[in-house]
């Protein structure tokens, strides 16, 4: 849906041979295999219920965040006022946090009877900002990581992606850097691409980056110590460890 062209170092699905916009109902079949397994192997398990109502919230969720994301950076429709801090952290939450970090973590905790509103509040505290780290890492990589490494070609630029960049671009840029931005951005263009990437470099995104990185690593240490209980604070720093300073 966003045109990309490649997707965990593979071709995307709709550009394989006699699929095109066959994927869309394929992504519906898959879909509803989630629903046909959970139902084969959790039916009879005192979670079933809460293990559906989760996935069912964290799809409505994820197709909301998905939602803004496209309608916030339609293709061909460059408008940079759109493109503010509140507005993407809040695509982020839906978008990636919730699927991506809360929704195995709470399936994982209904299973083994953690079913109370005060665990799964204080788990999503520390789980949404995890899922927020994982999305600007993600936006840093799309530009500055190595494909053979992140496993995609990065389109954001061309894409006219709401991404950390450019927000953060937008924040440092002076008038004229800002009118770089407002003729280069969502253009499927090598030199003007080359011109946003040279815009980045010379706003220092990548030391900002980070500094960003250190300095949310740190909160996140504070949030596990404080919101892990009754859950050992191990799961979390696991995964807080698997994902900090990732190149892929």
């Amino acid at each position: 849906m966003d045109s990309s062209l490649t997707r965990r170092g593979q071709p995307c699905w709709y550009k394989s041979p006699g699929i095109g916009l066959d994927a869309i109902n394929d992504a519906m079949l898959l879909e509803a295999c989630v629903y046909r397994l959970l139902k084969h192997f959790c039916r009879g398990q005192p979670y079933y219920l809460n293990l559906i109502e989760l996935f069912l919230q964290c799809t409505y969720q994820t197709e909301i965040g998905q939602t803004l994301d496209l309608i916030t950076a339609p293709q061909g429709k460059v408008d940079l006022t759109r493109f503010e801090e509140k507005r993407y952290k809040t695509i982020v939450k839906y978008k990636t946090a919730f699927y991506s970090f809360y929704l195995p973590f709470a399936s994982a905790m209904y299973m083994a009877g953690i079913d109370g509103e005060k665990e799964h509040t204080n788990a999503k505290n520390i789980l949404l900002e995890m899922g927020e780290f994982f999305q600007i890492q993600d936006d840093y990589l799309d530009l500055f990581g190595d494909p053979s490494m992140t496993g995609k070609i990065g389109t954001d630029i061309q894409d006219n992606k709401c991404s950390w960049l450019v927000v953060k671009s937008l924040q440092l840029a002076s008038p004229e850097q800002r009118k770089i931005l407002e003729e280069n951005y969502g253009q499927n263009d090598p030199e003007k691409i080359a011109k946003v990437k040279e815009l980045y470099e010379k706003l220092e995104l990548p030391a900002l980056f980070t500094k960003f990185e250190e300095e949310s690593y740190s909160r996140l240490m504070g949030l596990i110590e404080k919101y892990s209980s009754p859950l050992p604070s191990s799961i979390f720093l696991e995964m807080a460890k698997k994902i900090y300073k990732r190149q892929k």
